[in-house]
């Protein structure tokens, strides 16, 4: 059984009870972490998941809010004497950042470290991120204010499609169709982003099944946005919630 549990949920700006958004998917033998905020160590032990079993993290963007629990864990994770490689997938130049970043940490002095690898995508849509029997992830470029990739996640119960932080757009429609389930931001109306009504639009364009609200103001209150996106969306809403988790089944 495929799972997803948000390791958080709110957007730019946390709460006490909402983590900045970023989750983890568990398919087959691979556990894949989409963005890496906060104290992702914790969160991953809060949800039940061996950080040491961690096999690819996934950078949608470079925006603090989704990279800066990046250092303590790779950190945290040579500390815990972890040996076998993890693969970082991310647009080329996020992971150029990403070595800029850690070089600030002297990481390369990190004597006895696990292998990191790169896998950079290339700007296209529906670029191949992971494919192996269980599970295939497929990314492409959507409308936020920096370089920014959606995903598509493709399993044998079902396909889940991930907006990342994005104004309402095309790629992010072509990512969900055929999908169950979108997760989508709803962080409001500001520039490089989306209501929960426009996420409602999108899903219905989509013709999911489901759509689930993510990167949302942690003072908002999940009954109002629920109510918003089933006013352009007739499928299922839910209001994601942090450590809630999503089964595929």
């Amino acid at each position: 059984m495929s799972k997803i549990t948000f390791l958080g949920t709110a957007s730019a700006v946390p709460d006490a009870t909402h983590h900045n958004a970023h989750f983890i998917l568990e398919s087959g033998q691979r556990k894949v972490l989409v963005d890496c905020s906060g104290n992702p160590i914790v969160r991953l032990e809060q949800a039940g998941v061996d950080p040491l079993a961690l096999t690819d993290v996934i950078l949608t963007h470079f925006h603090p809010d989704h990279v800066n629990g990046l250092p303590l864990m790779l950190m945290d994770l040579w500390l815990m004497g972890r040996k076998q490689p993890l693969t970082l997938h991310g647009q080329e130049a996020n992971l150029e950042k990403v070595q800029k970043l850690m070089a600030l940490f002297e990481w390369e002095a990190w004597t006895g470290c696990y292998p990191v690898e790169l896998h950079a995508l290339p700007p296209e849509e529906m670029a191949p991120v992971i494919a192996d029997e269980e599970l295939t992830i497929m990314a492409s470029p959507v409308c936020h204010m920096i370089p920014a990739i959606g995903l598509q996640m493709m399993m044998p119960e079902g396909i889940v499609t991930y907006s990342t932080d994005t104004s309402p757009c095309d790629p992010v429609i072509r990512l969900a169709m055929g999908a169950n389930v979108l997760i989508h931001e709803a962080a409001g109306f500001a520039a490089g982003h989306t209501s929960a009504a426009q996420a409602g639009e999108v899903a219905a364009q989509a013709g999911v099944d489901t759509l689930v609200l993510i990167h949302y103001s942690p003072q908002a209150d999940p009954e109002e946005l629920a109510a918003e996106a089933g006013m352009t969306f007739n499928g299922d809403v839910l209001v994601a919630e942090d450590l809630m988790a999503l089964e595929l089944n």
